[in-house]
């Protein structure tokens, strides 16, 4: 019983949010909480969601201080040359703008951190998205993507979860996995390739140059409508040109200054400190990299230290603060809403009983295949419930059953991480809300666009696991 209603609460809070019926926080809260009285659980509905918030405190933290530091960051103009690089790449065509987002997106996953991936990917390119009218969900999905594949790095989490959950070395796991790895990356830029051909084909290409033009004709009429000037209000419709030519090249690099989203000249850039934030964010990274301290504890310190070397004077630090305070408010209200979903799938045991069930419903005959059917259950597992519960609770009964087939720990170690490009997009994973929230997209409409691309996604990299005898 305890098995059908943890399916039945998961399809269930997916149908709603992908409906539109109910925020993603509502449904967070509301669902598990009703799902919680039908086991008859009810009355331990406290403790299961203090023990969520518990275990999800730190990763708030580390969100809540990560948003404000990175945003400090784009603030001081830290990644303007990272973005007027990508800008020049992407010019205004959309191809190339789709393929700059996994380029962006996979450069800065390096880190190994999935929010500051996606901070960094949509501040970047937010502004072209929505300039040329191009579709968000696109940009999500493919940054989604790209930071799943290299969301497998040894520092990223899953594989070190794998090689504590079965006693292995992590570079035992990850570097033999690095081909399927890069197959898999190279799936996600082909990927973009067919998708940013399909925004190319539905919107055309313009120059930087004429892009700005329009932009300009619009401020400038909304100018004079404003002051009763004439005009019909209405923005002047957009016309589709061939692409630039070489002689536009140069051209289009300078353009792309009014077109990068930060303001050249905003008040808040720091160019004497660029030198020190720089080597401030360089020092954190490594930090995280090495595990000097907690992340959560080393995103306060450097939060603290960048708004105050910055800013010094309390209002300035007062209106950094309080400009970052939406994505902050956003992205903790999700994770904190999480831990009510994730309270109730762990303390009612429906999350056992799903492993269980799933397990015991592999044929006998698969034994010898253990490692195919990790890397296939990898996908759904991961996706409805945490990599903790997967890698620590799953993985070790699916190894144990591989081991008496003759299946190697290794082998299940490296298929099981398979599953990651779309784990990324699960709802249990709070970086994603840090996604879409930058992005103004819709959970749902985020959801219905990118499973079907990261389950591909995810199957290319078992096939080249499999080919290359990796698995």
């Amino acid at each position: 019983m305890l098995t059908i209603l943890g399916f039945a609460m998961i399809a269930t809070f997916l149908v709603l949010i992908m409906l539109k019926k109910m925020s993603p926080i509502a449904a967070l809260v509301l669902i598990p909480a009703l799902f919680c009285v039908f086991v008859g659980k009810g009355a331990n509905l406290g403790d299961y969601v203090i023990d969520g918030v518990t275990s999800l405190a730190p990763t708030a933290a580390m969100l809540m201080f990560a948003i404000v530091y990175f945003g400090v960051m784009i603030d001081v103009g830290l990644f303007d040359p990272i973005v007027r690089g990508i800008l020049k790449f992407c010019k205004a065509d959309p191809l190339r703008i789709v393929i700059g987002t996994a380029l962006l997106a996979s450069i800065v996953s390096l880190d190994g951190d999935g929010s500051t991936t996606f901070m960094i990917t949509v501040s970047a390119l937010y502004p072209l998205y929505k300039r040329l009218g191009m579709s968000m969900v696109v940009m999500t999905g493919v940054a989604a993507m790209a930071n799943g594949v290299m969301n497998t790095l040894p520092w990223g989490g899953p594989t070190a979860r794998a090689a504590t959950a079965l006693k292995l070395d992590a570079s035992d796991i990850f570097v033999p996995m690095i081909p399927a790895l890069l197959v898999g990356l190279l799936g996600v830029f082909i990927l973009s390739y067919v998708l940013g051909m399909r925004e190319r084909k539905r919107l055309g290409v313009l120059t930087l140059d004429e892009v700005l033009v329009e932009e300009k004709a619009e401020e400038t009429e909304t100018v004079l409508v404003g002051a009763g000037g004439s005009g019909d209000g209405k923005a002047p419709a957009k016309t589709t040109g061939g692409a630039g030519t070489d002689a536009d090249a140069d051209d289009d690099s300078d353009a792309s200054e009014g077109l990068q989203g930060l303001d050249p000249n905003r008040p808040t850039l720091r160019p004497k400190l660029y030198w020190f934030n720089a080597l401030l964010t360089v020092t954190l990274l490594t930090a995280m990299i090495m595990e000097w301290l907690p992340i959560p504890v080393l995103f306060l310190l450097g939060a603290a230290l960048a708004l105050s070397v910055n800013f010094p004077h309390i209002p300035d630090q007062k209106a950094r603060l309080a400009a970052h305070a939406d994505n902050v408010l956003n992205v903790s209200g999700m994770v904190f809403a999480a831990a009510v979903f994730t309270g109730v799938l762990q303390g009612t045991g429906m999350v056992d009983h799903m492993a269980k069930w799933m397990v015991d419903v592999i044929p006998e005959g698969m034994g010898p295949h253990m490692a195919l059917v990790t890397g296939i259950l990898s996908l759904p597992l991961t996706y409805f419930m945490s990599n903790d519960g997967f890698y620590f609770g799953v993985l070790p009964v699916l190894a144990e059953a591989g081991a008496a087939h003759g299946v190697s720990p290794l082998e299940m170690a490296r298929a099981s991480l398979v599953g990651q490009p779309l784990h990324m997009s699960s709802p249990l994973v709070p970086a994603v809300y840090v996604l879409v929230g930058m992005a103004k997209v819709e959970f749902g409409d985020h959801t219905r666009f990118v499973v079907k691309w990261a389950a591909l996604t995810c199957l290319i990299i078992l096939g080249a696991g499999i080919l290359f005898g990796i698995i």
